[in-house]
């Protein structure tokens, strides 16, 4: 039998720091948690609430007074509608945990309090079987979600726990937990199944962490294992329901639910390739990554490692998003990548990132720090809007607001974002993300801080048996300076602090007080040790310049064309700045891109360069083909951050631009 054993990383790989240890303050990223605590959080709570006029209905709320016996009615949304809710909560305990609110904390005790009236003598919890099918309980779970649901009520209660030390949330989510310990394993008269949809296995390793309880650790363990050991599981359950689903009831169904689909086709220790629905893959991974940790599993980390690499060289757009199609908000295969029809879910992109700082715990790699970085600083913000009040969904490369209405295979891609959705796992999935983003700037370890994001941020903690603050000051992503100072340090002995170097800058430079300095650069970070002092001050120069990103040959979609960066940021060319058709315009290959701050919002640096505009000859006016050849006209060329598109005029947007046409032709 496999060892699966590598003790000596078991019980000291770098941990996150705790949530009330970081302070972001930072002049980017300080507006988003601002806008998260002081707009989104308190429009969520009115969306939750069904109060957002000429937006689609939640029901949340509603559903939990009925199913709490407090008023009467027919369930109403998903069959994982309660999950808005629980993440409006852990947003709200990651929020209270850094700046505490006592009115928001009210609102959200009252919140908890209808949540734990809702809950059965025997655990359960879920509001659309409380009212609208009590008796058919863990009978589909290929489709239903119980476990996923429960799974963010869990999260909720770590997060509102660990930001306010209250315990009624996290009674709650335990006496769920041993619930489904009863009803789900190996032992004789259990279930030996697991949801359809991955997440309560990350959500029980982190109820483990807090309680020290084993047996979430090991119920998280067995439902990863049992996925894909036990394929057959789903579609015996789906015999037992007359071969139909949750979603078409009533109508027998020709095939079983798609086991790749479900990330069920072969154990998970043997998969190699990112498949399936794009969010339950990775919060899948992030789970299994978080097992290899706590249980010194070699194996599974092989496999984590295995399943990166696809998804990163293979499956990712270059703004750090995943899920290539809107069937099944799915992975297709390598290199299928397409621009105006991808489907790029914001929710994914935050699994991704979750996943990414597990295997930064696991192993310290520039690679998982860059894609971190890359996810969260263009699509994940891209989700969201100025105002705080609109979302997308769905994050493309290309949009054409006309085929967006016009064509049905693109009108899952929106040209404006929306006010909320009907399934809303997006807009709250990124109030808690950014609410806890101290969680993903540092790591550390006994004697070593490590800096994964160059964020402003004040971090309390113990090195070397020191108590130390050390202030991170940050003028990404329009500038490439970045100090680490020594703000605080009791007594003496050496640590180390670890300062990721991001492949975007081509050239990195350090110096310590003042004075150049070469740390040892290993896995994509810079490694400084010393017996260090208050005062102390790690300065960091990135290099900005803008860049040209091509894309693999095997990657059709992006053929010819080029997109550019500078720094963290994407870029991409919006109608307003540009004329259209965007797919009329070309990038010189010799054309020299030029940093130019603009005006419509504070500190944004956009980019400028001169390009061709291609249109038709005279003689093709009117028709739809012709012999003659298009002729070229020189035309300005601005491109703006990914992350900002959509807050100006409706129009046309596009990230990937066809490169050639040298500007002296």
């Amino acid at each position: 039998m496999t060892d699966r054993k590598f003790h000596p990383r078991q019980h000291h790989h770098p941990l996150p720091l705790d949530q009330r240890a970081v302070s972001i303050q930072d002049e980017y990223w300080s507006s988003y948690v601002n806008l998260i605590k002081n707009t989104v959080i308190p429009y969520q709570w009115e969306a939750l609430n069904d109060r957002v006029p000429d937006a689609e209905p939640s029901y949340a709320i509603r559903n939990f007074r009925i199913a709490a016996g407090l008023e009467e009615g027919e369930f109403g949304g998903f069959v994982f509608q309660d999950t808005d809710l629980h993440k409006w909560l852990e947003a709200v305990g990651y929020s209270l945990g850094t700046t505490p609110d006592p009115d928001l904390e009210r609102v959200a005790d009252e919140a908890i309090d209808l949540l734990a009236s809702a809950q059965h003598e025997d655990g359960y919890l879920n509001t659309y079987f409380a009212i609208a099918e009590p008796n058919k309980r863990w009978t589909n779970l290929t489709d239903c979600h119980e476990m996923y649901t429960a799974g963010h009520l869990i999260e909720a209660a770590v997060a509102y726990y660990r930001g306010t030390g209250k315990t009624k949330l996290l009674d709650v989510a335990r006496k769920l937990a041993d619930h489904i310990d009863d009803r789900f394993g190996i032992e004789p008269g259990k279930i030996r199944g697991y949801d359809g949809h991955q997440e309560i296995e990350l959500a029980l390793v982190k109820l483990y962490e807090v309680t020290g309880e084993e047996k979430y650790l090991n119920l998280a363990g067995f439902l990863i294992d049992e996925r894909g050991r036990n394929p057959s599981f789903l579609h015996e359950e789906w015999e037992k329901r007359g071969r139909t689903t949750h979603w078409a009831p009533g109508v027998v169904q020709k095939d079983p639910p798609a086991l790749e689909y479900l990330q069920a086709h072969k154990p998970v220790r043997e998969q190699e390739v990112a498949t399936g629905h794009a969010v339950r893959a990775v919060y899948m991974y992030t789970a299994m990554a978080d097992l290899a940790l706590h249980k010194g599993d070699r194996e599974l980390l092989s496999a984590c490692r295995r399943l990166w690499r696809n998804m990163v060289n293979k499956q990712m757009y270059v703004t750090g998003s995943i899920g290539s199609t809107h069937h099944g908000e799915a992975f297709t295969f390598d290199y299928d990548l397409p621009n105006d029809t991808n489907y790029s879910e914001t929710c994914a992109s935050i699994g991704l990132i979750f996943f990414a700082r597990r295997m930064l715990q696991a192993e310290v790699k520039g690679e998982y720090g860059d894609v971190m970085e890359r996810a969260l600083y263009n699509t994940v913000t891209a989700g969201i809007a100025g105002d705080g009040k609109h979302y997308f969904y769905v994050n493309p490369m290309e949009v054409w607001p006309a085929a967006s209405e016009g064509n049905p295979g693109k009108r899952h891609v929106k040209a404006v974002r929306q006010k909320w959705y009907g399934c809303a796992c997006c807009p709250p999935n990124v109030a808690r993300l950014l609410s806890s983003l101290g969680q993903y700037v540092y790591t550390s370890g006994a004697d070593t801080l490590y800096a994964h994001l160059y964020i402003g941020s004040e971090a309390k903690l113990q090195l070397a048996g020191r108590k130390v603050r050390v202030r991170l000051d940050s003028e990404l992503p329009w500038k490439g300076k970045a100090n680490l100072t020594i703000a605080e340090a009791d007594g003496s002995g050496a640590f180390t602090l670890a300062a990721r170097v991001p492949s975007w800058s081509k050239q990195t430079s350090f110096s310590l007080n003042g004075e150049p300095v070469t740390p040892e650069i290993r896995d994509g970070y810079a490694y400084l040790s010393r017996d260090w002092r208050e005062g102390d001050v790690l300065a960091i120069e990135l290099n900005m310049e803008p860049q040209r990103i091509y894309a693999h040959p095997n990657l059709r979609a992006s053929a010819g064309r080029v997109s550019l960066q500078r720094g963290p940021l994407v870029y991409c060319f919006e109608e307003t700045d540009n004329v259209a058709p965007l797919a009329s315009l070309s990038l010189p290959a010799d054309a020299v891109l030029r940093a130019v701050h603009d005006d419509w919002r504070d500190g944004v640096v956009c980019l400028e360069t001169e390009g061709w505009r291609v249109t038709a000859p005279e003689s093709q006016a009117d028709d739809l083909y012709g012999t003659a050849r298009p002729r070229l006209e020189k035309q300005p060329l601005r491109a703006v951050p990914y992350t900002l598109w959509g807050n100006r005029q409706p129009g046309e947007m596009l990230v990937w631009i066809r490169e050639g046409y040298n500007r002296e032709v």
